[in-house]
């Protein structure tokens, strides 16, 4: 796989100061527009293309807290750690990793505080967030002036819904750096208020194969209720790529790219495949490695540099962001460098 070009996202200082720039987990072009968010907080980015369709750089950096548009599950100020941005018609869709949390070691602790941490597991009820943001004026606002609405999941949650589930069940009190449940990647097809919404999961990965959650959210007030698809309020996919992790989706004509990275603490391989055709399944599917197709291999450091979100540009290229990025993509305050790669034709 070969680079086309780096395009330089450049950050205001409260980014920056919040860490977003080198902490990017999730990112959608949207014509000038690019929507991208961090792990680490409970806002949504916006940059703007100096050039579209070619862009050198994005910048005008702005800021949306999301607190300003929707209720969310925990207090304003927790990190909701929002793992994938989609676009449809009026709506942007968000959604947190859901996952519980182990804390991390730091080496200044003595070995007995250390395993002590280690043993600490939260819940994180903050990160469990889906929701649909109206734009209106290229900004989200929790209602526009011709009544499309900004809603978030009410109860039952997610989590509560997969509280009995046979595959996943057993994972949801793991934490997603353990291999438990992690929602890395959202995308969406279908008409506005008519989406078929599809979560890809970075962990639990089953015996080597992965797992993306279609969903049929509907907006009730600003809240979003969970509509049957094929009988139940969610239907599974299990997928064959190559023992690998969901990390993010994307909507690509009919197609759906998976981006693929290792469920836990590692660094590679990651991958992109293309699932044929499944932007509009409606049922339950197992995929075998067969009927993917492995398009491009990513490049990955060693503790850095790993790629996190994918987003279409023109011209059938792919714009990718790091998270945990290579001193050589901070070239200077601010500024981090993302990757644009061409998709196979």
């Amino acid at each position: 796989m070969t680079v086309n070009r780096q395009v330089r996202l450049r950050f205001e200082t409260g980014a920056v100061e919040a860490q977003t720039h080198v902490n990017l987990s999730a990112v959608r072009s949207d014509g000038r527009y690019l929507w991208i968010a961090g792990d680490e907080t409970a806002t949504i980015e916006r940059l703007t293309a100096d050039e579209i369709g070619h862009p050198a750089e994005y910048a005008e950096h702005v800021t949306f807290p999301l607190p300003d548009v929707i209720r969310l599950p925990g207090e304003a100020d927790e990190e909701v750690d929002v793992e994938g941005l989609t676009r449809v018609g009026p709506y942007l869709w968000a959604v947190g990793s859901h996952s519980a949390k182990r804390k991390k070691l730091k080496r200044e602790h003595s070995d007995a505080k250390s395993a002590k941490r280690l043993a600490n597991v939260s819940a994180e009820p903050s990160r469990r967030v889906l929701a649909r943001l109206a734009i209106e004026n290229d900004e989200p606002v929790a209602r526009t002036s011709d009544g499309h609405t900004s809603a978030a999941l009410g109860r039952p949650g997610l989590i509560d819904l997969l509280d009995d589930d046979d595959h996943l069940a057993p994972f949801l009190a793991i934490p997603g750096k353990d291999n438990g449940l992690d929602i890395e990647g959202i995308a969406a097809a279908g008409e506005p208020g008519q989406e078929r919404v599809f979560l890809g999961l970075r962990g639990p990965v089953l015996r080597g194969w992965a797992v993306i959650l279609q969903l049929a959210p509907r907006a009730d007030g600003n809240e979003l209720e969970l509509e049957k698809v094929d009988g139940d309020r969610y239907v599974k996919h299990f997928l064959d790529v190559d023992g690998l992790g969901i990390r993010d989706l994307c909507v690509h004509g009919d197609d759906l790219l998976i981006l693929a990275g290792p469920s836990m603490d590692l660094d590679g391989p990651v991958r992109i495949y293309r699932w044929r055709d499944a932007a509009d399944l409606k049922a339950a599917d197992v995929v075998h490695r067969d009927e993917l197709e492995r398009v491009l291999d990513l490049p990955f450091g060693e503790g850095d540099d790993h790629a996190e979100g994918i987003a279409l540009l023109p011209d059938n290229e792919l714009l990718v962001v790091y998270d945990s990025p290579a001193q050589s993509r901070l070239t200077e305050p601010g500024v981090v460098l993302a990757d644009v790669v061409s998709l196979p034709s």
